[in-house]
């Protein structure tokens, strides 16, 4: 992208910035390369019960003074955003509706959609920003036959985060820069002790900003339960083996803490809301040969109306699957896996490859 206006103006860009390495170095990169840098962090969670300093989570007050930090560092300007209450109605309302709905939500990715690339967004459009910038592992292309922007995976497969972005659209695509895209995590660190960053050797968050470890406990008080909701735990042929004390405690492919004790192993292979049981079973039953997945977004193509081959990532850490994906009605596709795939979870995010490139992605409503 040119980054100069005709009057030779350096074009200004906002900088998601949460305090982390990623983040950081790409502030400073966007600066050494002339750009008009303005940082900003999201307030999203009130810390003041306790949790300032508890490790590993991200978007702490911590962060936010380190982001600070190293936006004096770059001596750039700074804001801190409020974002709570957005945060709390599309984040955290929806981590929380979909443990009760029997689902394992994926609630990063709905705060990239929602908060970074709507709310950010406009927010940086406010303050006369060109562009969004933000430290993801992603790449931004623009392809002059197809005349459409394309997302493609980070060069780092170890920390690609392409998965997280499959529901950005052509409008903010043209606006997002991701200046890590072409770099490792290990060549980014080097980079922030070039730059004499404090976040160099700073650990990267593993936790979800507003819960615990123990999501089930975070999402009985935020739902506001005086007692277990009790059920009952089934086979596949619907014999009872026991009794539940919350779905929400619950997720697909889980063996420990089921409850039920067999001379075989038993897992979680279904989480039924519906009926409030709890259906559990023997490995080979978290095998699926396909899923419907539900809300679907396309981006490398204008419309989707023909099968397709793909690799389908059906959670982060998945490696990818062959398949080949169905339109159906609603916006909802078919997956058909060309090897039946393990622990197919509702809730989660199945994103569509095609080598390099996102073609598209949709949530998972149920398996097959």
């Amino acid at each position: 992208m040119n980054k100069f206006h005709a009057d030779n103006k350096p074009k200004r860009v906002v900088v998601a910035m949460s305090g982390g390495v990623d983040s950081s170095v790409a502030a400073a990169l966007l600066k050494e390369q002339g750009y008009d840098v303005i940082g900003i962090s999201m307030q999203l969670w009130d810390y003041t019960e306790g949790e300032r300093d508890r490790p590993g989570s991200c978007c702490s007050l911590d962060d936010l003074y380190d982001a600070r930090r190293v936006a004096d560092k770059l001596d750039i300007p700074f804001y801190v955003v409020n974002f709570e209450e957005a945060f709390s109605k599309s984040v955290v309302d929806y981590f929380v509706d979909g443990y009760l709905k029997g689902e394992t939500p994926n609630p990063c990715l709905k705060c990239n959609q929602v908060l970074k690339f709507e709310a950010l967004l406009k927010r940086a459009q406010e303050l006369e920003a060109d562009f969004l910038a933000t430290g993801h592992y992603a790449r931004v292309v623009y392809d002059n036959h197809r005349c459409r922007y394309l997302l493609l995976r980070g060069r780092d497969a170890s920390k690609d985060q392409s998965y997280f972005l499959f529901t950005m659209t052509q409008k903010q695509l043209a606006r997002i820069i991701f200046p890590l895209g072409d770099l490792t995590k290990e060549e980014v660190r080097k980079l922030a002790k070039k730059f004499c960053l404090n976040v160099a050797e700073k650990k990267d968050s593993q936790e979800i900003c507003f819960a615990p470890e123990d999501y089930p406990s975070f999402v009985a008080k935020y739902a506001g339960y005086s007692t277990d909701a009790k059920g009952e735990i089934v086979d596949l042929n619907g014999n009872i083996l026991g009794m539940h004390n919350g779905l929400y405690k619950y997720t697909i492919g889980q063996r420990k803490g089921i409850g039920v004790s067999r001379r075989e192993p038993l897992y979680v292979l279904k989480i039924d809301a519906a009926n409030n049981q709890l259906v559990v079973g023997h490995e080979e039953g978290l095998f699926s040969k396909a899923l419907v997945a539900k809300e679907t977004n396309w981006i490398g193509i204008l419309s989707f109306d023909a099968e397709m081959e793909v690799l389908a990532k059906i959670r982060y850490r998945h490696k990818g699957a062959a398949a080949v994906v169905t339109p159906l009605a609603g916006g909802r596709v078919e997956v058909r896996f060309k090897r039946p795939e393990k622990s197919v979870t509702p809730g989660q995010a199945v994103v569509f490859y095609k080598d390099d490139e996102v073609v598209g992605g949709g949530w998972i409503e149920r398996q097959l």
